[in-house]
């Protein structure tokens, strides 16, 4: 018989075998494996592809299966290391460490499914859960980095990232997409420094973490080589730093209320550590290294969607670049990549690539599919297609998704019957509609409506009020409408933000037609439309949301005076605001973007005027961040541009109480965003 380390050893690699099943699509074939064995490596395999079909596809009833198989996971994994924990010790680190690291991971995949939900409970019991994984953490870490990690590598360093911020004028796309069409990042991998003392260095038990200062510094070079890492040891390593970086990474992207709660438990977050954290995972082979750089990946993702600003964009598409080219030649066939290859290109403003890039992955012929995944490409077209105005295709695409997953089918179809809405179909609008109330009434979690389809009911409600002040009857309500609920809806999913001019323009273009005029000057203002007795617009709700609307595409197409004006308006009409009492925090929140945004453009301007000498003294081929690229004049915008996007988020906050609509994703949205801007004083010497 062979010994608890060999078995160990043949266990771990049986399970790395369905890993890599899970990872090509090959879902069933990795069940297969997961199932030949009773071992804790097994049983969280078949947990996390319960999770990822939970997580990937948003279906409740797979959320509870995934709950169970990690509890299972959980308690045979605790049930080894104690079982292990007075064998004798053969290796680098203490027996029974890789159950324990088996243990906490059951723990943190179990708190967010719970936070799947996007409800305050979900994100409690999230928080219950990544507490429980605290101590274990910490633990894990004092054995594992007792020295910290400055001697261990991330995928690679880079040269410092651009000075440029966030792409803000549509001429400079070109270059944009070209970077994004590359591909090419051999050399260009991911640019993460550390400190000397090691970012794990000040790791209390608290996991509080905190910087002496801003600085970054020249990685160090390792004066006594690393031992070798084998299978069992790869995994505690790269597993230990995994947990410690997706634990600091969830709370940091966590709703402010929630994140209150965070202090009662006796630890904080940091998010760039949390970053550096996971690229040394990602640095290594094993299925933590996976993981690892999926977390990057979906974050950079969501950053570059949602947070509206980024401090610097174009490094955080290089990063995010090398993670997804080296998953991707991993396993080829794997559908996430896919994925985020797509959204790569559409932050980089290559909308059509995009489309190409999903629609190439979604192609029947496959020989290898996962459902779930299969889902997120649909769901990602579905938007591109969306923000292109596509609206047959973006309608036929938001049907399909019902066909592959249960989630809020309610949101497909009210986003659908807005694209038809849009082609002046209003028959089939109004039969999507129509569907809609029985859709709610199906998908309830926790006896609960979603958070989407509140907001749903009440646009369905305020459509049939209208329709009945103008005829005396809510039948075919759907001719009340006068701006789209699939561009309504596309506000919440940032999808006006990153859209060329022309298309910008023709969003203008149909808002301005509406009734009554506006009264705020536009470039476009050219033909007003004819005053009417019965305007289009004919309550605050509605002028408040075209005001939303018109600010966010003039802001896109690189006009921030027009943008602020109508920003503006449409915050002041917050409190004539009856049913869409959502609009005045979202308007603070683009403000804020625009003020950053405007502050990048005297930026660039104020550095055309540098010679080439000036600017290459503030780049180094090993710091993080630039240094000295920024003029006086510069900086001295900057410090106003972000004390008032504070100011505009502190009044975003201040509306988006629990009873706003979809009020969670406007507060995660501001957390992101405030930590560009610590990013950006940090770049600039604040």
């Amino acid at each position: 018989m062979s010994s608890p380390s060999e078995e160990t050893m043949a266990n771990l690699r049986s399970a790395t075998s369905g890993f890599d099943y899970v990872f090509s699509n090959e879902i069933d074939q990795a069940r297969e494996v997961f199932q030949t064995k009773d071992d804790p490596f097994h049983q969280l395999g078949l947990g996390v592809c319960a999770f990822l079909e939970a997580a990937l596809g948003m279906e409740s009833g797979l959320m509870v299966e995934a709950t169970r198989l990690l509890a299972l996971a959980e308690v045979g994994a605790k049930k080894q290391a104690k079982a292990t924990k007075s064998s004798k010790n053969g290796g680098r680190f203490p027996q029974g460490t890789e159950w324990e690291l088996i243990h906490a991971d059951a723990i943190i995949l179990l708190g967010l499914t719970n936070a799947l939900s996007e409800s305050y409970m979900g994100y409690l019991q999230c928080l219950y859960s990544l507490h429980n994984a605290h101590s274990k953490f910490a633990r894990l870490y004092k054995i594992v980095f007792p020295v910290g990690v400055d001697d261990y590598a991330t995928p690679a360093t880079s040269r410092a990232p651009s000075r440029k911020p966030s792409n803000l004028s549509l001429k400079s796309h070109a270059t944009s997409i070209a970077s994004a069409n590359s591909f090419s990042a051999a050399s260009t991998a991911l640019s993460i420094s550390t400190k000397s003392t090691g970012f794990f260095g000040r790791w209390g038990t608290s996991l509080t973490i905190s910087r002496a200062s801003s600085g970054a510094s020249t990685p160090v070079t390792p004066t006594t080589p690393l031992p070798e890492d084998g299978p069992v040891e790869e995994l505690i390593v790269s597993g230990a730093a995994f947990g410690y970086g997706l634990f600091n990474l969830v709370l940091s992207l966590l709703p402010g209320k929630v994140k209150s709660v965070v202090g009662f438990f006796g630890f904080n977050h940091d998010r760039k550590l949390a970053l550096q954290a996971l690229a040394v995972s990602a640095a290594k082979n094993d299925v933590h290294a996976v993981f690892a750089g999926l977390s990057l990946m979906s974050y950079h993702g969501v950053v570059l969607l949602l947070s509206g600003y980024q401090a610097n964009e174009a490094h955080i598409i290089k990063q995010y670049k090398v993670i997804v080219e080296k998953l991707e030649s991993r396993y080829p066939t794997g559908t996430l990549w896919i994925l985020n290859r797509a959204k790569i290109l559409r932050m980089a403003y290559d909308a059509d690539g995009a489309i190409r890039v999903l629609q190439d992955g979604l192609q029947p012929e496959r020989t290898s599919v996962f459902v779930q995944a299969d889902a997120l490409l649909v769901f990602e077209l579905a938007w591109t297609l969306l923000s292109q105005r596509r609206y047959q295709e973006a309608a036929e695409t938001f049907m399909r998704m019902t066909e592959l997953n249960t989630w809020s089918h309610a949101t497909y179809y009210f986003i659908a019957a807005g694209c038809y809405w849009s082609l002046k179909n209003y028959a089939e609008a109004q039969n999507l509609m129509d569907a809609i109330p029985s859709l709610i009434d199906k998908k309830k979690i926790g006896g609960k409506d979603l958070p989407t389809e509140v907001l749903i009911k009440k646009r369905l409600a305020f459509y049939k009020a209208k329709q009945i002040r103008s005829t005396g009857s809510d039948a075919d309500y759907i001719q009340a409408i006068r701006i789209s609920p699939a561009e309504e809806l596309g506000i919440f999913w940032n999808t006006h933000a990153r859209i060329g001019k022309n298309i910008a323009e023709a969003h203008i273009h149909e808002w301005l037609a509406l009734t009554p005029a506006v009264q705020i000057d536009s470039p476009y203002s050219t033909a007003l439309p004819p005053s009417s007795p019965k305007p289009d617009l004919d309550n605050a709700d509605e002028l408040a949301l075209r005001s939303l609307l018109l600010g966010i595409v003039h802001r896109t197409t690189g006009d921030y005076t027009t943008s602020r004006a109508f920003l503006t308006d449409a915050y002041k009409l917050q409190p004539q605001v009856t049913v869409s009492t959502w609009i005045g925090g979202i308007a603070q929140f683009e403000l804020a973007v625009l003020e950053l945004k405007e502050a990048t453009v005297l930026e660039d301007e104020s550095a055309a005027s540098m010679t080439e000498e000036e600017r290459e003294d503030g780049y180094s081929e090993t710091d993080s961040l630039p240094r000295g690229v920024v003029t006086e004049e510069a900086k001295e915008y900057w410090v106003k541009a972000i004390k008032e996007a504070g100011k505009r988020l502190d009044a975003a906050m201040s509306l988006a109480g629990s009873e706003i609509d979809l009020s969670t994703r406007l507060d995660s949205r501001v957390m992101m965003l405030r930590d560009e801007i610590a990013t950006k004083k940090e770049m600039l010497g604040l």
